[in-house]
């Protein structure tokens, strides 16, 4: 049956879907302080392993200070990747810095011409220097991370030992991009921001005014991201997301082959209480991953009261990290 008031239900289901896609990873707000973009920590030689880790869609590097700091304290070299024009490159709205909601609609952005294989690419790069101290490579992707993880893992599988997506899409056959895991009935469990600046077609980027004096968006932003942390916490992380993420990397193929990225043990850290990648689509996700390589299966660690940032306390997900198999 044809909706007469809706003649085009696709078009509706894809921008409910850029609607969720906001808030995918914080920044050092939970740390006791920021750190720089990317941080190595040298263990010795022998033994040692290298964590590369992917920050998630508006979010940085910094996102990983605690974790990579509990890693690096526990004999590991750590090495956390700014995507380009994030992080430390981070590109800032003039409308944005003023306050300008007008502006900001209409204000170009240098992140609409990004694509996966940038991502991908920053991230190779990172691997293959890991690989070259020595010792196993873990790759590890939060959120829109995990596209990084799968692309990488195709490109390079014989530089790593172990793959990780902590609440990250895993784009599959049947979904193969961001946007169509967000689309999916699965995704739709996802909570939506109340407002998005500017129209996302044309600006080339989802973006997002993280310093809204809205209490009512601040209050679905809390929800999405991190509804089990404190006030204070929330604010924090805020402050480390970023305006803008590219609608072509939303829309770019990130599938996993079986024959590269099939044959790496992986893990799923899955996050009970997210409302951002919401439980339904990291299930289907595992599940449609373990199909194509049914001797090969994810290890699922789940987390059950956990938002999308993961747990308060990051222990939970250092160990985990620290006693992956190799």
């Amino acid at each position: 049956m044809t909706d007469n008031k809706n003649p085009h239900p696709e078009v509706t289901s894809r921008r409910r879907a850029l609607r969720g896609l906001a808030a995918a990873a914080g920044a050092a707000a939970l740390a006791a302080g920021t750190g720089a973009g990317t941080a190595y920590a040298t263990g010795t030689a022998g033994g040692v392993r290298t964590y590369v880790l992917v920050h998630g869609t508006h979010s940085a590097a910094a996102f990983w200070t605690a974790i990579g700091r509990e890693l690096a304290l526990r004999g590991h070299r750590v090495v956390a990747v700014d995507q380009p024009l994030h992080g430390t490159e981070k590109f800032i709205p003039k409308a944005y810095q003023a306050q300008d909601l007008r502006a900001l609609a209409t204000e170009p952005s240098p992140v609409a011409a990004l694509t996966l294989d940038d991502f991908e690419r920053r991230v190779t790069g990172a691997v293959r220097r890991a690989a070259q101290l020595g010792g196993p490579v873990v790759l590890v992707g939060h959120s829109m991370g995990g596209l990084s993880v799968s692309r990488v893992a195709n490109a390079v599988p014989e530089l790593l030992s172990h793959l990780c997506y902590m609440a990250a899409f895993c784009p599959s056959r049947t979904m193969p991009s961001l946007m169509d895991c967000a689309s999916s009935p699965e995704g739709q469990h996802a909570l939506n921001p109340l407002h998005q600046v500017g129209d996302p077609e044309e600006l080339g980027v989802l973006r997002l005014n993280w310093r809204t004096s809205d209490r009512r968006e601040l209050a679905a932003f809390k929800e999405m991201i991190c509804a089990d942390h404190t006030d204070a916490q929330f604010l924090r992380v805020l402050e480390g997301m970023q305006t803008d993420e590219s609608m072509t990397a939303y829309a770019d193929r990130a599938v996993g082959r079986a024959t590269t990225w099939g044959r790496l043990p992986r893990t799923y850290l899955r996050f009970g209480k997210d409302r951002t990648v919401a439980p339904q689509l990291q299930d289907r996700m595992i599940a449609e991953a373990d199909e194509l390589t049914p001797h090969n299966r994810f290890t699922v660690h789940d987390v059950p009261n956990a938002g999308h940032l993961g747990p308060p306390d990051p222990t939970r997900v250092t160990d985990v990290l620290h006693g992956l198999p190799l």
